[in-house]
């Protein structure tokens, strides 16, 4: 098994949980946002929104921890480019983290959403 730093385990094992959370908070909010307004008109953009935050999430999330499986696997260390990868995951998946969490309360706050 390819040994990480602890700083890069703790990294991933941080960004996914903040990445799990997101992903509930967006469901959340497509739920409060169904049952108070219901699917309207002016709710369909936002369920898009709300979709496409969703997937974003999920893409980076199975993104790190995919990656972190493949190099657990290596023997006898990770290569390079599975490191540099994992490095660029957890930069892309921070980034992500961040705009999405703002898409989302952004939706919340339009639609005063608690």
């Amino acid at each position: 098994m390819a040994k990480l730093p602890d700083s890069t385990l703790t990294a991933i094992f941080v960004l996914q949980r903040q990445l799990a959370e997101a992903i509930a908070q967006t469901t959340d909010t497509e739920w409060i946002l169904i049952q108070t307004f219901g699917e309207t008109e002016e709710t369909i953009p936002e369920f898009e929104e709300l979709q496409n935050v969703r997937e974003r999430l999920t893409s980076a999330f199975s993104r790190t921890h995919i990656l972190l499986l493949r190099i657990l696997e290596a023997q006898p260390i990770a290569s390079y480019a599975m490191l540099e990868l994992m490095s660029q995951a957890i930069d892309r998946g921070q980034v992500n983290l961040t705009a999405c969490n703002a898409s989302v309360q952004e939706i919340r706050r339009n639609w005063s959403l608690s």
